[in-house]
């Protein structure tokens, strides 16, 4: 039976159901919060475990799984898993033949070799969900945020630094006015305190997020100065200060991530702010 909580309109898709989750985050209760970070950080895992396997793996109990499907408007768990079984059906076709092409190349008879192509199929499978998870229209709303910034403000710490640092050295190359967050001599706070509501900042942070890139882009925002961000999961404390975030989770092998879509993302991004900034000046030239 339908409770107050739950919605009257079930999403039928998984788009819909993630973005009811996102509208209701703030609202639900601790537990469901759990559940609704575990299952858009980890769809494929919903779709194929058991409420225990997946009870356990989220930290609750598997009645708590029952009360979000529920929440949600579904008659039981195992009605939602559909939702996310159908979304591996709708994936592009081609991944699988990919693998098997990779595990019969000459390499993976060699224990080093299979490293490699271990890595390589992590890669093939983050391409292939970028390729299908970025919004275009998203993406547009992003460049036109920070091409048209006096300076951007590049955030990022551990893992994500590498994608900071490619993109402050093609801006260096493009010459687009950009400030790397993050110095030796310690002075980031005085460096943002620079930073006015006429500039931008991208940052980014996977889980476990650094603290310092959450806390200086919630500063950045309460500032009114714009940010963008790539992270991993809709519940990233990046999300909550970004105006434009995307949501991007590269595949591991073996526990170990690559950067293979984020820096692809990087370098995309990069590219279309220059060519923008360019089109900007060159029609204020005009005018």
């Amino acid at each position: 039976m339908a409770t107050p909580e739950t919605t009257t309109e079930v999403p039928q898709d998984f788009e819909a159901l993630k973005t009811v989750i996102l509208e209701r985050k703030a609202q639900l209760p601790k537990r469901l919060k759990q559940v609704a970070a575990y299952s858009l950080d980890n769809p494929d895992e919903i779709a194929f475990g058991t409420a225990a396997s997946i009870a356990t793996s989220a930290d609750v109990q598997p009645s708590t799984l029952v009360r979000f499907a529920q929440h949600f408007g579904f008659e039981g768990f195992s009605s939602l898993q559909q939702i996310f079984r159908a979304r591996l059906r709708e994936r592009t076709p081609g991944y699988e033949d990919r693998l098997k092409a990779l595990s019969e190349n000459e390499h993976s008879k060699l224990e080093s070799g299979s490293i490699f192509n271990g890595f390589v199929a992590a890669a093939h499978r983050s391409l292939d969900n970028i390729a299908t998870s970025v919004d275009p229209e998203a993406f547009e709303r992003a460049v036109d945020i920070l091409a048209k910034a006096e300076t951007v403000y590049l955030i990022a710490k551990r893992r994500s630094y590498p994608i900071s640092s490619y993109m402050a050295y093609a801006f260096g190359k493009l010459k687009v006015k950009y400030q790397l967050v993050g110095t030796a001599a310690g002075i980031d706070d005085d460096m943002l305190a620079m930073a006015g509501k006429n500039d931008a900042a991208f940052a980014v942070s996977f889980s476990p997020y650094a603290s310092e890139s959450a806390a200086q882009a919630r500063l950045l925002a309460e500032r009114k100065v714009p940010v963008v961000s790539l992270t991993d999961s809709a519940f990233s404390p990046l999300a909550e200060s970004s105006k434009v975030w995307f949501e991007l989770v590269e595949a591991d092998h073996a526990g170990f991530r690559s950067l293979s879509a984020s820096m692809a993302f990087a370098m995309a991004l990069t590219v279309a702010i220059a060519e923008k900034r360019h089109r900007l000046q060159e029609e204020a030239r005009t005018e």
